[in-house]
């Protein structure tokens, strides 16, 4: 039988209250005369006709598990919903869904995104960067103006890189754990190139034509050619 929306709840306890039978009531709105009887009690009891507060379905893991989720995703950023879903045993033995890894995640501030890319750091790359970092933190703004970053990137055009998804706390996403490192190679690509000053930018410069492995790819003369 269909369920009766607010209106029809006011009009059916108008009906009631102005002495019409509860038999005639559910006829004339299609329900089953138990329904009309919990809606005149209801009314009667609370002064309303709209549905009490539920409690909502139990949740199927205990506050154990739920630290238990956490701790793994915060150890492990790349796992899937679905991986720790399988792994976990919810109260009475019931297995857990996916979803219900997301919902738990999602309470403590963990969101599920595409990892941010970085090349691969040895210990003395990061050195370097965090030394370099130092000795021009205190530049001003007139010696910034004579430098330019330049930096190039590869786009494949032959397939799809793929797409992994991780589960960060909001500003983490650049966290050490949380970058996916990759050796980008292989596959027709086209490079671009940019470059970006205190107050000027350069580019795009589209170098064409870069096989696997960059073999016919940016060499010192396209770079001095086609940029400098």
């Amino acid at each position: 039988m269909p369920r009766l929306t607010p209106e029809q709840r006011e009009r059916a306890v108008g009906r009631l209250s102005a002495g019409d039978d509860q038999e005639a009531v559910a006829v004339d709105f299609n329900v089953h005369l138990s329904t009309v009887y919990r809606l005149q009690q209801r009314f009667v009891n609370t002064g309303r006709t709209a549905d009490r507060q539920r409690s909502g379905r139990p949740r199927v893991t205990t506050q154990r598990q739920d630290r238990k989720i956490l701790r793994h995703h915060l150890r492990n950023r790349f796992h899937t919903a679905n991986e720790t879903a399988r792994n976990t045993v919810g109260n009475h033995q019931r297995p857990i869904s996916g979803q219900t890894v997301r919902r738990r995640l999602a309470e403590r501030d963990l969101q599920n995104c595409r990892p941010a890319r970085g090349s691969v750091l040895t210990q003395r790359h990061r050195m370097a960067r965090q030394q370099w970092a130092q000795d021009h933190i205190n530049w001003n703004w007139r010696q910034w103006r004579n430098i330019l970053f330049t930096d190039e990137s590869r786009y494949c055009i032959s397939h799809v890189d793929g797409r992994v998804r991780m589960w960060p706390r909001r500003g983490e996403r650049y966290a050490g754990d949380c970058v996916m490192e990759h050796n980008a190679q292989g596959g027709p690509n086209v490079m671009v190139w940019g470059g970006i000053g205190l107050n000027q930018s350069l580019g795009p410069v589209f170098f064409n034509n870069l096989g696997p492995g960059w073999g016919n790819g940016i060499t010192a003369e396209r770079y001095i050619d086609q940029i400098l």
